[in-house]
């Protein structure tokens, strides 16, 4: 099946790029509201599902016990910027749980965001593994493991304690089977599985509803969600996506990443869970499509959906700040029918 095309690039009144992509809008129990595409096609979701992944912190008792409130479980769900409160957030998750940044097992990277990364090069410092988009997601695992009293070593290899957790929940929470055969390994070293965009999206769905989860998953589940749109800042950053769609309306949605063009949301008044794929991988065409299926799902409310359709229908400039073309969604996507 070839999916449709759902995103163009303009230069100045031509199109340059097409991406093609898919779509699913899903309730708690599964039934599908909207989709285009191929929903059945094994995706990986990479850094989209991290506020699941998380569910093993707070189901353990790990996260009250090193008492953490929204900003702490934000940074467990994020794939944040590296920002200094970022960076000073995740050490001081490790240090609640005695460890520091020698524990962790997601490697280092530069900061994502340009002025960052030249102020920690202009200080003359090297990047950490606190650094790493990862890292907030790494010092929940290590907190659960250390609540536990489990082996930190090894904590993110495939079939850990830790990683057979997360295993666990992914499964629970998405409905899908997460299989060797489909099983790869992750930017941050940890086990990720590919599964239908279908179940990505009923998973957030059910993260927002609590539908046919044990009551203990859905409290958890639920606190997870509401610190992320409770502290948007510590899940991405300055000038990122998912920190700016969630600021647009507070406390009513929840967006996040993944690599390779995924991303996921959910409305939890409505009861919604969303996934989208670019199938070239292109971020800033998921970004397009997630904010115009937003857009077409709060069509009533006039004032909050031109924020998501300017979001998503923006203009691209170059060095000098000279406008050049823009990022747009297609007829298919922007008349999307989402009740």
């Amino acid at each position: 099946m070839t999916n449709p095309v759902l995103v163009e690039v303009f230069r100045g009144e031509t199109v340059e790029s097409r991406h093609r992509g898919s779509v699913v809008v899903t309730d708690g129990d599964g039934k599908i509201v909207y989709s285009l595409g191929d929903i059945e096609r094994p995706t990986f979701p990479r850094s989209a599902i991290k506020a699941i992944q998380a569910l093993p912190l707070v189901e353990s008792g790990a996260a009250d016990a090193y008492g953490f409130g929204n900003e702490e479980l934000a940074m467990a769900c994020a794939s944040h910027s590296g920002e200094p409160q970022h960076v000073s957030r995740a050490a001081d998750m490790l240090a609640r749980a005695g460890l520091d940044v020698s524990a962790l097992e997601c490697g280092a990277h530069w900061p994502t965001q340009q002025p960052v990364l030249i102020a920690l090069a202009k200080s003359g410092q090297e990047p950490t593994a606190l650094h790493n988009n990862c890292s907030g997601k790494h010092a929940g695992f290590l907190c659960t493991c250390r609540h536990l009293g489990v082996e930190t070593r090894g904590y993110s290899a495939l079939g850990s304690p830790e990683q057979d957790m997360v295993r666990e929940a992914m499964e629970s929470v998405t409905g899908a089977p997460h299989t060797l055969d489909y099983c790869g390994t992750d930017g941050c070293s940890i086990p990720t599985y590919a599964i239908p965009l279908k179940n990505l999206a009923h998973g957030f769905a059910r993260m927002a509803t609590g539908t046919d989860l044990a009551p203990a998953r859905a409290k958890a589940a639920r606190r997870l969600m509401d610190a992320a749109m409770a502290a948007p800042f510590y899940v991405a950053g300055t000038h990122r996506a998912c920190t700016e769609l969630m600021e647009m309306a507070p406390g009513r949605l929840f967006v996040k990443t993944g690599a390779e063009g995924v991303f996921v949301g959910a409305v939890p008044e409505l009861g919604l869970g969303i996934a989208v794929k670019c199938d070239d991988g292109a971020t800033r065409a998921a970004e397009a499509m997630i904010a115009t299926v937003l857009a077409r799902i709060f069509r009533n409310e006039a004032e909050l959906e031109s924020k998501l359709d300017r979001f998503a229908d923006r203009e691209m400039r170059n060095w000098n700040g000279i406008t050049y073309g823009v990022i747009s969604p297609t007829e298919e996507l922007t008349e999307a029918g989402i009740n």
